[in-house]
């Protein structure tokens, strides 16, 4: 069955960065944002990572907002959600200058191009960790925009998160194509890459490769976006 979606990874993909010098800019900055209200920065950052594993162990049985919002009210109260606002306004000011710790590569709204030259379908299989607002900015900071592609995933409209091979399966599923028909592009192994066993064709881009496990890529398509515009053309 012939390829005709094409999904891309965001971070560290179609948006260089070192993961851990994004997660210090955003965390910090964030934390200034919130310590006004009352959040005081340790608690705080402890309270948003055990917030990201509830979204990460999400069995499907709500929403990823959902997920994170009930695991930081266990911590804060219910009455915290009435901050949600100053998260949303964080993302609109002060994240935009988690921009500056970001690179930049004009060959990511090539390569979308090419797909689309292609007549191929493109979706952006983000982990949903993040609410629209900043993946959206994210995607700008890329050279993007959510035209760029027919659906995208965030922490609204996903149940489920990467590594979890049903967070592919909800895609799929929502836009309305088997995995034979897709292939998954994206830079971290464990993450991306569990796509093969789904049936899907991979791309591992190298840039910013993440192997935490220290797997052999070699059994991997991979290499920089030359290599990966050629496979494109392949396909």
């Amino acid at each position: 069955m012939a390829v005709n979606t094409i999904m891309f990874d965001l971070d560290g993909t179609l948006l260089p960065m070192d993961q851990d010098e994004f997660i210090k800019a955003y965390f910090t900055g964030l934390a200034v944002k919130l310590a006004p209200y009352g959040y005081e920065p340790k608690k705080l950052m402890d309270t948003i990572y055990k917030g990201v594993a509830a979204m990460v162990a999400n069995d499907g049985s709500c929403k990823n907002e959902e997920a994170f919002w009930r695991l930081f009210t266990s911590v804060y109260g219910e009455n915290a959600r009435e901050h949600e606002p100053v998260f949303y306004s964080f993302y609109q000011n002060e994240f935009q200058q988690v921009a500056e710790v970001c690179g930049f590569n004009r060959q990511a709204k090539e390569t979308i191009e090419l797909c689309k030259k292609k007549g191929l379908r493109v979706v952006l299989a983000t982990n949903p960790l993040f609410p629209s607002i900043a993946t959206e900015s994210r995607m700008c900071w890329a050279g993007l925009d959510k035209s760029d592609f027919e659906y995208f995933t965030v922490y609204e409209n996903s149940s489920y998160c990467k590594p979890n091979p049903k967070y592919y399966l909800e895609i799929m599923e929502k836009i309305g194509v088997k995995a034979e028909e897709c292939a998954m592009v994206g830079n971290d192994v464990s993450e991306d890459m569990i796509t093969k066993d789904l049936g899907m064709q991979v791309f591992l881009l190298t840039d910013d490769l993440i192997n935490k496990k220290g797997a052999d890529i070699s059994v991997y398509p991979n290499g920089s976006f030359e290599q990966l515009k050629e496979w494109i053309k392949a396909l």
